[in-house]
């Protein structure tokens, strides 16, 4: 067994952690947590113990994943501990691989990722992503190194400590789409089939906050999040320091639910932004919302489509669609495929936060998604372009990509069998899990390296221009 590493010691030496499970290496590390392979003594069944220093993070994660502990496209939590003065460390299912990997080893063989392969990853993504947006879930950081895989080839949507809950408690809309999303979510069950887990009978965070078990549809879902906005609810949720002490060694069903009555915006904290609403600096760059980027903290379950829609035309090339170096560089290479964003295609984008502080110069010619997608045939362009555009309101939602006719024309997407899942990893850093950070690629909002940029004083402050 590895030594404990110093800001880890806690999880080794924890006696209702060690009397359960063996602890047998650290897999990943990260600013917000640690990660380890672990065997529970009960069953022998290798888990994943993941320690989160911080706080929000973990409330978060623990929130989500309890909501979503039926879904077969998401991570399983099989219990947590959590008492006050200690990290929480969270009891998951451990997989072998995940979405990075699967690009990263296609780059070293000829011919890419098989067709067929790419459409039973991209229907994976969207169970997972529809399962989130059902319950009014926005994960906040889609990337491939967040979808991990099994050695069966399920993939799981993972690490949701950026998640939030958009609506508030109690709230059960019509279902208008009952049909329409049982006979798309039944395929896929009969494809993909949730592992073995610890049964949750009572799952509290569910009762406060589960939405729906049918589907909404877009018209449904903008009225609602209009509603919601309207009672000021988009502030995030989480319980004080003072609730925490008896959360000592709770399962996944046994948790007080009036500890999570409390609630508090600690937006500040998180990401130094003191407007109404939610931080607008979260998930990767090369992932993250033009919405996001122009500074928004009014944004909704779209953000997460966005986000899809790069992985997906990822998948396609094996390359990133948009490797900002910066936010400044990101945003202009996104001008660069869909062109300047004006009030026609994106009704009020010009009343996001930093829209007229950032101006770039007019691009006449924007290339466009094919561009960026060579020799991909038109069906995928369109699956990429559905996601990847400025208005989020025109974003397809994962319901009606899970119906589209791509996924029923030929090459069909391959049985989970036939799936290529390279599990090889060559040390820490390459284990999947969300466990592993784009490191170069960066969840910070700077404004750094302004290349060909005109500052000009205003009354306000000032006016930055991109060439």
């Amino acid at each position: 067994m590895d030594s404990p590493p110093a800001k880890s010691w806690s999880i080794h030496t924890r006696p209702e952690i060690i009397a359960k499970y063996q602890i047998l290496k650290r897999v990943g590390s990260g600013a917000y947590s640690d990660v380890y392979r672990a065997r529970r003594l009960s069953d022998n069944l290798t888990v994943a113990l993941k320690e989160v220093h911080d706080y929000q993070s973990a409330f978060r994660e623990i929130e989500a994943l309890q909501t979503l502990h039926s879904c077969p496209n998401v991570v399983v939590l099989y219990e947590y501990f959590w008492r006050e003065d200690e990290d929480a460390v969270l009891v998951l299912e451990f997989l072998t691989s995940d979405l990075e990997t699967v690009i990263r080893a296609a780059k070293k063989k000829e011919g890419g990722i098989r067709c067929g392969e790419v459409k039973r990853w991209m229907l994976q993504m969207l169970s997972g992503i529809d399962a989130c947006h059902r319950n009014m879930i926005v994960h906040r950081d889609l990337k491939p190194s967040n979808l991990l895989i099994g050695e069966d080839g399920v993939l799981k949507l993972a690490d949701f400590g950026q998640a939030r809950i958009l609506l508030e408690p109690g709230y059960a809309p019509d279902d208008e789409n009952r049909e329409a999303y049982e006979q798309s979510s039944q395929s896929q069950a009969n494809a993909i089939q949730p592992p073995e887990a610890i049964p949750v009978e009572d799952n509290s965070f569910q009762e406060g906050y589960r939405i729906r078990d049918g589907s909404m549809s877009k018209e449904e879902y903008f009225r609602v999040l209009d509603e919601v906005k309207a009672k000021d609810f988009d502030k995030d949720t989480n319980f004080p320091d003072g609730d925490t002490s008896c959360l000592a060694t709770c399962t996944a069903s046994d948790v007080d639910e009036e500890v999570f009555k409390a609630s508090y915006s600690y937006e500040p904290e998180d990401g130094g932004d003191d407007r109404v609403g939610m931080t607008s600096c979260v998930g990767t760059r090369w992932f993250r919302a033009p919405e996001l980027l122009y500074g928004s903290v009014d944004y909704g379950l779209e953000v997460d489509l966005w986000s899809l829609g790069c992985i997906f035309a990822e998948l396609f090339t094996l390359q990133p669609l948009f490797p900002g170096n910066s936010d400044i560089d990101q945003l202009s290479r996104i001008i660069s495929v869909l062109g300047n964003p004006t009030e026609e295609i994106w009704p009020e984008c010009d009343k996001l936060p930093d829209y007229k502080t950032i101006s770039f110069n007019k691009v006449e010619n924007p290339i466009g998604i094919g561009t960026c997608l060579p020799s991909r045939s038109p069906g995928e362009v369109a699956m990429v372009s559905r996601l990847v555009c400025y208005d989020p309101a025109r974003r397809a939602t994962a319901m009606e990509l899970l119906q589209d006719k791509y996924f029923n024309e030929e090459p069909l997407p391959v049985p989970l069998s036939e799936l290529h899942v390279p599990l090889e990893k060559s040390g820490p850093d390459e284990v999947s899990g969300g466990w592993r950070d784009y490191n170069d690629v960066g969840s910070d909002s700077d404004f750094d390296e302004f290349a060909n940029a005109e500052i000009t004083a205003t009354k306000t402050g000032s006016f930055v221009q991109f060439s």
